[in-house]
């Protein structure tokens, strides 16, 4: 099935570059913290992350506790709160000496159809407990949970971010009820993220919407962008675009593959064009997202000015933290298909993993031009056989011209390259927004049983 989600966080209405009247609000007056803990749950004690069984994995906090399986994952991330695999299970593997994508391609052309999903050196989960269906008090400075109420903040604004709570944020908060993922503190609960739970996909199917006139990837481009900009301060809508015929529409466990487009803005110094990131996991009986995972890619060169860190993250997280959410400065749209079985989005996940394998040894170079969130995504799905059509460069003839011009104006030879590296890259490499259209081009012809070109490899 082929579902488009556009996700506007409503709080991103209205942000305030200094932190606003909800980023440092006093606490409420006292309360019995321990009264409320029994409704604040471990990361990991129930619930799923993405196809996994959150069960399956223990908590790392600030490197104590269980340690990534990679060396290399567990420095990057050594000061946050990690869930990482429980001894036993298949973990993702990497083949030394080659590219990335080449790896993925042997091990893809080696595996059993009905393997084992392999784990992930970690899924960065950013904070160490859960609250579900709770509610903001209209002030901002207590949350009220299953049990009762208490003292309630954000965490701190990086000093750098200039996407942040603010009073708007804390209304639209307060008329919704809310899944949270923070510390419980002896002054109160302290949020690393806010989820609206009204947010949600299932457990049926959404409702139809005929596609824009044009051919696929007009109609994608017309669904992306038709409202005013591109959904940053429009309400979250689902849709269904494609439903086999015959499908009862019950998707409570199914599978699901998604790809997700966060739209260009110019307040992520690492991805100004836009972003792009694989999501996996299943439809939940309660209509729940935030489980899902996303399969970030960032440069692990820089240190993000919004806290951002390469990683398989929950979706709540992605697009909710505080300071690195994705919804608080643009507007997402996800394109999700609804999977009869888990077949290809095992693959995917499995893929990704070792992708992230030999992105934390450096292996996999993060490069803006043609190693970036939409080229990273993109190859390893064209390695695993979704053959997502080419658009072609944005102009070899200007890449040729430009370069000598530019190496002379600037006297650098490597903004020369740079500039000359983005217009020789394919627009599917390069622009998330292009990757998307081009792949719901290609997924819609192949469910409804007409592909341009015949599939190969693993994901037929």
């Amino acid at each position: 099935m082929i579902i488009s989600v556009s996700l506007a966080c409503g709080a991103a209405q209205a942000v305030d570059a200094t932190g606003g009247a909800g980023a440092t609000g006093a606490a409420a007056p006292a309360t019995n913290v321990n009264a409320n803990a029994n409704a604040i749950a471990n990361a990991v004690t129930d619930g799923w992350l993405g196809l996994y069984d959150a069960k399956a994995f223990s908590l790392s906090i600030a490197g104590a506790g269980a340690l990534p399986p990679s060396r290399q994952a567990a420095w990057y991330f050594r000061g946050e709160t990690v869930a990482v695999p429980k001894s036993g299970l298949p973990l993702a593997g990497y083949e030394p000496g080659v590219r990335a994508f080449d790896d993925v391609e042997h091990w893809a052309s080696t595996r059993a159809p009905d393997a084992a999903l392999d784990y992930p050196p970690l899924v960065w989960v950013a904070a160490p407990q859960r609250i579900r269906d709770a509610r903001l008090a209209p002030e901002g400075k207590e949350l009220v949970a299953s049990s009762g109420a208490m003292p309630f903040k954000f965490v701190p604004k990086i000093a750098l971010n200039r996407s942040y709570a603010d009073a708007s944020s804390i209304k639209f908060f307060a008329s919704r009820p809310l899944m949270l993922r923070g510390t419980l503190t002896p002054e109160g609960f302290v949020a690393r993220s806010v989820w609206p739970e009204d947010f949600a996909f299932g457990p049926d199917a959404p409702a139809t919407r005929a596609l824009p006139a044009g051919d696929a990837t007009q109609a994608m481009r017309t669904l992306m962008r038709e409202m005013p900009q591109g959904g940053a301060q429009s309400p979250y809508a689902a849709m269904t675009l494609w439903q086999r015929p015959g499908d009862t529409g019950k998707w409570v466990g199914k599978p699901v593959l998604g790809l997700m487009v966060n739209g260009a803005q110019g307040d992520d110094d690492e991805a100004h064009g836009g972003h792009f990131a694989i999501v996996t996991g299943r439809v939940q009986a309660d209509g729940s997202i935030g489980d899902w995972l996303v399969n970030n890619f960032y440069s692990l060169d820089v240190e993000s000015e919004k806290g951002i860190i390469a990683a398989p993250v929950p979706l709540d997280n992605y697009l909710a933290d505080l300071n690195a959410g994705q919804g608080w400065y643009r507007p997402s749209t996800m394109l999700v298909a609804v999977l009869e079985e888990e077949r290809a989005a095992v693959l995917v996940q499995s893929a990704l993993n070792r992708v992230y394998n030999q992105f934390y040894r450096h292996q996999l170079v993060y490069y803006h031009p043609n190693q970036n969130c939409a080229s990273i995504s993109v190859d390893t799905l064209r390695a695993l056989g979704w053959d997502v059509p080419a658009r072609g460069p944005s102009s070899r003839v200007l890449a040729w011209l430009g370069y000598p011009f530019i190496a002379l104006k600037d006297m650098s030879i490597g903004k020369a390259k740079l500039a000359f590296d983005y217009l020789r890259t394919d627009q599917t490499r390069l622009m998330p927004a292009a990757a998307l259209e081009e792949a719901f081009a290609s997924l819609l012809a192949l469910a409804s049983g007409a592909p341009p070109q015949p599939p190969e490899g693993k994901l037929a």
